[in-house]
């Protein structure tokens, strides 16, 4: 049974991480307007992962005996000013949710709730694999300036991401 503490932690961030779901449909949007298809499948791709990261908690709230509580969202932005912009955007989303998780964490620890903690574990691995490779897409976008022959580059490799949520369950 999870403490109340923690039930109350854990259904903010099930809130966060349909945020973060919300947030990359609106950024892929964003991209989908100005006609870069690759970046638009990157960020619902990444809606994607964000909506089998809010399950898999609120599953887990479930699982221990917990209830879920959903809240509205808020409303995400929209207009965004340049490709390299909304990249850096979305690092600092990231950076806000893995600050977000860790002090989760610290909440299970003080609890001294063991499966709590380990199911943490996850995220917290999930969330240095999210900054790095945002990292590195803001690095590259700024390496080639945001434009030209490099934007459209980095648009096509983009395309070929894809959700495998049988990949997603099976690191899970």
């Amino acid at each position: 049974m999870l403490t109340q503490k923690l039930q109350d932690a854990l259904n903010e961030q099930i809130n966060r991480e349909f945020f973060s779901e919300y947030l990359y449909l609106a950024m892929s949007a964003y991209f989908e307007s100005v006609e870069l298809e690759g970046f638009a499948n990157y960020f619902n791709v990444q809606a994607q992962e964000e909506h089998f990261h809010a399950m898999k908690m609120f599953n887990f709230v479930h699982d221990k005996g917990g209830r879920v509580y959903l809240k509205a969202l808020p409303e995400p932005k929209n207009e965004y000013q340049s490709v390299i912009g909304t990249i850096e955007e979305s690092l600092e989303h990231e950076r806000f949710i893995t600050e977000s998780i860790n002090k989760l964490m610290d909440i299970a620890i003080k609890e001294n709730d063991h499966s709590v903690i380990s199911f943490l574990k996850w995220y917290v691995d999930e969330q240095v694999e999210e900054e790095a490779t945002l990292t590195k897409l803001v690095a590259k976008m700024k390496m080639i300036n945001g434009e030209g022959l490099g934007l459209l580059t980095i648009d096509t490799e983009l395309l070929s991401r894809k959700f495998d949520l049988a990949a997603e369950k099976a690191g899970a």
